[in-house]
């Protein structure tokens, strides 16, 4: 495989490890509103989703009332960010990485529940640019936020250039549309649902890291 000109990392689930607490606060949220989730539930149908897919597809809400529950269950996820969703192996790589090449942070999660697990993990000075929920019209599997940080990144560099890291069907139908190569990391789901990725990872560290870009 060429050598990465830069990489761009997945929050949810890839480079934070927190599809758990993601589970438990929809369960907590869906259930105080009379649908139960349990973890098939989530990770068979919703990981990976838009907010808006996940929150208003099960509780079949829209307009005001949808984007009152999101606003709730960003506030949830807030509260219980502090970094150490993020392994030290994961940070030690994201680090590597950002000393030789440009790094970035595309994401299906808001802007405001991202940044305080960065900072936590002493991450934030290391990324070249981060693409948000709020950031974007059209969310995963659609490829805008990879073009947007395709933009940031500057420097003339090509998409095949680049490698994104993900853990959802969605997240890599997303970057290969968008002319990315990607690695699909496991965890969330099944191999087989993978299977659009250029590569499947058990974890990303330095010794990976080290392969794509030298």
């Amino acid at each position: 495989m060429r050598t990465a000109r830069a990489l761009v990392f997945d929050f949810n689930g890839t480079l934070s490890h927190d599809e758990p607490v993601l589970y438990a606060i929809y369960a907590e949220l869906f259930a105080e509103h009379g649908r139960p989730l349990t973890e098939d539930d989530y990770f068979g149908t919703l990981a990976g989703n838009t907010e808006a897919a996940i929150v208003g597809g099960w509780l079949g809400v829209e307009g005001d009332e949808l984007a009152a529950l999101v606003e709730g269950r960003i506030d949830r996820y807030v509260r219980r960010a502090d970094g150490s969703t993020i392994p030290k192996a994961l940070r030690e790589a994201v680090r590597y990485a950002a000393a030789r090449v440009p790094v970035a942070v595309v994401s299906g999660a808001y802007r405001r529940e991202i940044e305080p697990v960065l900072a936590g993990a002493g991450l934030a000075e290391s990324l070249t640019a981060l693409v948000a929920a709020d950031d974007v019209t059209r969310g995963k599997p659609d490829p805008e936020g990879y073009v947007q940080a395709l933009g940031a990144f500057g420097n003339g560099l090509a998409p095949a250039d680049v490698v994104a890291f993900e853990d959802t069907e969605a997240g890599v139908a997303s970057a290969r549309a968008a002319g990315l190569r990607c690695f699909a990391v496991r965890g969330t789901h099944p191999d087989e649902r993978l299977a659009g990725a250029d590569g499947i990872v058990d974890a990303i560290d330095v010794e990976l890291v080290r392969s794509l870009v030298g």
